[in-house]
Protein backbone atom coordinates (compact mmCIF):
# COMPACT_ATOMS: atom_id res chain seq x y z
CA UNK A 1 0.00 0.00 0.00
CA UNK A 2 1.51 3.14 -0.90
CA UNK A 3 1.15 6.93 0.98
CA UNK A 4 -1.12 7.82 -1.57
CA UNK A 5 -3.93 5.52 -0.72
CA UNK A 6 -3.36 5.81 2.40
CA UNK A 7 -4.85 8.75 2.80
CA UNK A 8 -9.11 8.19 1.76
CA UNK A 9 -12.02 8.70 4.02
CA UNK A 10 -12.32 5.49 5.35
CA UNK A 11 -8.57 5.19 6.64
CA UNK A 12 -9.62 8.44 8.49
CA UNK A 13 -12.40 7.04 10.09
CA UNK A 14 -10.21 4.19 11.26
CA UNK A 15 -7.75 6.06 12.63
CA UNK A 16 -10.15 8.21 14.53
CA UNK A 17 -12.83 5.20 16.16
CA UNK A 18 -9.59 3.67 17.07
CA UNK A 19 -6.64 6.11 17.79
CA UNK A 20 -3.65 3.86 18.09
CA UNK A 21 -0.52 6.01 18.20
CA UNK A 22 1.61 4.06 15.62
CA UNK A 23 -1.25 4.51 12.79
CA UNK A 24 -1.41 8.82 14.29
CA UNK A 25 2.53 8.55 13.24
CA UNK A 26 2.13 7.27 10.03
CA UNK A 27 -0.80 9.62 9.35
CA UNK A 28 1.37 12.63 10.47
CA UNK A 29 3.64 11.91 7.73
CA UNK A 30 1.49 11.42 4.83
CA UNK A 31 -0.06 14.53 5.73
CA UNK A 32 3.23 16.54 6.24
CA UNK A 33 4.54 14.60 2.74
CA UNK A 34 0.99 16.02 1.15
CA UNK A 35 2.05 19.34 2.52
CA UNK A 36 5.51 19.51 0.77
CA UNK A 37 3.94 18.39 -2.26
CA UNK A 38 1.54 21.25 -2.40
CA UNK A 39 3.32 23.63 -0.45
CA UNK A 40 3.04 26.50 -2.86
CA UNK A 41 -1.12 26.45 -2.58
CA UNK A 42 -2.31 28.74 0.41
CA UNK A 43 -4.85 25.86 1.94
CA UNK A 44 -2.21 23.50 2.75
CA UNK A 45 0.20 25.97 4.40
CA UNK A 46 -2.52 26.61 6.23
CA UNK A 47 -3.50 22.82 6.79
CA UNK A 48 0.46 22.38 7.52
CA UNK A 49 0.42 25.45 10.19
CA UNK A 50 -2.68 22.89 11.80
CA UNK A 51 -0.15 20.44 12.11
CA UNK A 52 2.45 22.00 13.11
CA UNK A 53 0.70 23.64 15.82
CA UNK A 54 -1.09 20.58 16.97
CA UNK A 55 2.00 18.62 17.47
CA UNK A 56 3.62 21.46 19.10
CA UNK A 57 0.37 21.12 22.01
CA UNK A 58 0.60 17.59 21.97
CA UNK A 59 4.53 17.45 22.87
CA UNK A 60 4.23 19.92 25.64
CA UNK A 61 1.38 17.62 26.83
CA UNK A 62 -1.82 20.35 26.68
CA UNK A 63 -3.80 17.97 25.28
CA UNK A 64 -4.50 14.11 25.64
CA UNK A 65 -3.43 11.60 22.70
CA UNK A 66 -7.11 11.26 21.64
CA UNK A 67 -7.63 14.75 21.32
CA UNK A 68 -4.60 14.78 19.30
CA UNK A 69 -6.04 11.76 16.80
CA UNK A 70 -9.10 13.10 16.35
CA UNK A 71 -7.76 17.05 15.54
CA UNK A 72 -5.57 14.79 13.17
CA UNK A 73 -8.10 13.15 11.38
CA UNK A 74 -10.01 16.29 10.86
CA UNK A 75 -7.01 18.52 9.87
CA UNK A 76 -6.22 14.82 7.59
CA UNK A 77 -9.95 15.60 6.23
CA UNK A 78 -9.74 18.75 5.33
CA UNK A 79 -6.50 18.05 3.39
CA UNK A 80 -8.34 15.18 1.59
CA UNK A 81 -11.01 18.00 0.47
CA UNK A 82 -8.57 20.41 -0.14
CA UNK A 83 -6.99 17.97 -2.77
CA UNK A 84 -10.23 17.26 -4.41
CA UNK A 85 -11.08 21.43 -5.00
CA UNK A 86 -7.34 21.50 -6.05
CA UNK A 87 -8.21 18.72 -8.98
CA UNK A 88 -11.20 20.32 -10.11
CA UNK A 89 -9.77 23.62 -10.37
CA UNK A 90 -6.81 22.45 -12.48
CA UNK A 91 -9.28 20.49 -14.58
CA UNK A 92 -11.45 23.86 -15.03
CA UNK A 93 -8.63 25.72 -16.38
CA UNK A 94 -9.36 25.81 -20.27
CA UNK A 95 -6.86 26.16 -22.77
CA UNK A 96 -7.95 29.69 -23.60
CA UNK A 97 -8.10 30.97 -19.60
CA UNK A 98 -4.46 29.58 -19.18
CA UNK A 99 -3.51 31.57 -22.53
CA UNK A 100 -4.85 34.38 -20.97
CA UNK A 101 -2.72 33.93 -17.89
CA UNK A 102 -0.32 33.89 -19.75
CA UNK A 103 -0.47 36.99 -21.75
CA UNK A 104 -1.42 38.97 -18.11
CA UNK A 105 1.80 37.40 -16.97
CA UNK A 106 4.00 38.75 -19.96
CA UNK A 107 2.16 41.59 -20.30
CA UNK A 108 4.78 44.67 -20.17
CA UNK A 109 3.80 48.66 -20.62
CA UNK A 110 4.32 48.52 -24.29
CA UNK A 111 2.02 45.55 -24.86
CA UNK A 112 -1.73 47.02 -25.55
CA UNK A 113 -4.33 46.25 -23.05
CA UNK A 114 -6.48 44.26 -25.20
CA UNK A 115 -5.21 40.85 -23.66
CA UNK A 116 -8.92 39.65 -24.38
CA UNK A 117 -8.99 40.06 -27.83
CA UNK A 118 -5.55 38.74 -28.64
CA UNK A 119 -6.16 35.74 -27.15
CA UNK A 120 -9.11 35.30 -28.99
CA UNK A 121 -7.84 35.23 -31.91
CA UNK A 122 -5.14 33.06 -31.35
CA UNK A 123 -7.55 30.41 -29.96
CA UNK A 124 -9.89 30.68 -32.72
CA UNK A 125 -6.72 30.41 -35.28
CA UNK A 126 -5.34 27.05 -33.66
CA UNK A 127 -8.81 25.94 -33.03
CA UNK A 128 -9.49 26.35 -36.91
CA UNK A 129 -5.67 25.30 -38.36
CA UNK A 130 -5.00 22.43 -35.73
CA UNK A 131 -5.84 18.61 -36.06
CA UNK A 132 -5.03 15.72 -34.07
CA UNK A 133 -2.02 15.04 -34.00
CA UNK A 134 -0.45 18.25 -35.63
CA UNK A 135 2.28 18.31 -33.05
CA UNK A 136 3.71 15.14 -34.84
CA UNK A 137 4.14 16.77 -37.83
CA UNK A 138 6.25 19.55 -39.20
CA UNK A 139 3.42 20.95 -41.81
CA UNK A 140 1.15 21.30 -38.63
CA UNK A 141 4.12 22.75 -36.39
CA UNK A 142 4.62 25.19 -38.81
CA UNK A 143 1.18 25.94 -39.96
CA UNK A 144 0.44 26.61 -36.29
CA UNK A 145 3.61 28.69 -35.83
CA UNK A 146 2.93 30.84 -38.60
CA UNK A 147 -0.61 31.33 -37.81
CA UNK A 148 0.48 32.38 -33.90
CA UNK A 149 3.30 35.03 -35.77
CA UNK A 150 0.25 36.56 -37.94
CA UNK A 151 -1.70 36.73 -34.90
CA UNK A 152 0.86 38.60 -32.74
CA UNK A 153 1.49 40.73 -35.79
CA UNK A 154 -1.60 42.04 -35.39
CA UNK A 155 -0.45 43.55 -32.22
CA UNK A 156 2.51 44.52 -33.17
CA UNK A 157 3.67 41.89 -31.03
CA UNK A 158 5.53 39.55 -33.73
CA UNK A 159 8.94 40.83 -32.46
CA UNK A 160 8.65 39.90 -29.00
CA UNK A 161 10.48 36.40 -28.77
CA UNK A 162 9.67 35.46 -25.67
CA UNK A 163 5.89 36.09 -25.80
CA UNK A 164 5.89 33.89 -28.71
CA UNK A 165 7.64 31.01 -27.53
CA UNK A 166 6.02 31.05 -24.59
CA UNK A 167 2.77 31.32 -25.88
CA UNK A 168 4.01 28.64 -29.48
CA UNK A 169 5.00 26.31 -26.20
CA UNK A 170 1.26 27.00 -24.01
CA UNK A 171 -0.47 26.14 -27.72
CA UNK A 172 1.72 22.78 -27.99
CA UNK A 173 0.82 21.83 -24.19
CA UNK A 174 -2.96 22.46 -24.43
CA UNK A 175 -4.53 22.32 -27.73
Amino acid sequence: MTQQELLDADVIEDIFNSPDPKNAKKLTKILINRFKKFGDYPKFKKLSELLEELRDRAEKGLITSIEFVKELCKIAKETVQAEKDLELEIQEKSPKATLTELFIELKTDQTPAVVERIVADIDGIVRVISFPRWKKTTSGEREVQQSLRKALLKYQLHKDQVLFDRAYSHIKEYY
